[in-house]
């Protein structure tokens, strides 16, 4: 029986998969387990009932586990690792919060309008304790050679730092940090991310409303 996934769809575009970058860290953990799926495709400015039914807060992605409904993406992508341990996408605990602060932080320097807020810093931070990463281990990945969770957490999340800082301010990743951008290369050339990417005009889209409300 297939897995049933409800997924946000791209802003203006109702049947095309959306920029939800949790959506997205669940659809790459089920394809890196070869897992066959059904994504249901919602509309987030126009929920249909039967969803509303299933996630009454109305948020994405919701994933069936047997005959429950469960949301968020950390509870989710846990399940699956439980149910499906092969092939394993563990995380070794101590590299398990490697990054966690670039979203947040990139989140506050795209809606910033104060040049001197310390945002833009705040964000370079954390790109430069990753670079510090993965500068002193074995990569591509966070945890070497291998693929696994917090890779998959990170990699919608740069996309999104990528191609709305690059629209918005004009701002990309300083060649300053050549690992990080060696690792972001590696993360968007996987087989996973290729087929649950949404296109660059939906990312763009996706945050519209949050940098110009």
């Amino acid at each position: 029986m297939a897995l049933e996934v409800c997924v946000k769809a791209a802003v203006g575009a109702p049947d095309v998969l959306g920029d939800c970058p949790f959506s997205q860290r669940v659809l790459l953990t089920l394809e890196e387990k070869n897992l066959p799926y059904k994504m249901h495709l919602i509309n987030i400015s126009d929920k249909p009932q039967w969803f509303l039914a299933i996630s009454p807060e109305g948020k994405v992605p919701v994933f069936k586990n047997d005959d429950k409904w469960v949301s968020d993406s950390d509870v989710i992508t846990g399940i699956l690792e439980e149910k499906y341990p092969e092939p394993s996408l563990k995380t070794p605990p101590e590299f398990a919060s490697v990054g966690s602060k670039i979203f947040g932080t990139f989140v506050t320097f795209l809606k910033s309008k104060d040049s001197s807020d310390g945002s833009e810093k705040a964000l370079l931070d954390e790109l430069e304790a990753l670079e510090n990463h993965l500068k002193t281990h074995d990569g591509p990945f966070i945890a070497g050679g291998k693929v696994s969770a917090v890779d998959l957490s990170l990699a919608p999340k740069l996309y999104h730092l990528k191609v709305a800082l690059g629209h918005y301010k004009s701002w990309s990743v300083p060649e300053s940090l050549p690992h990080v951008h060696g690792y972001m290369k590696a993360l968007f050339s996987l087989d996973s991310f290729e087929k649950t990417k949404t296109e660059e005009k939906y990312v763009i889209a996706g945050w519209e409303h949050k940098v110009n409300p």
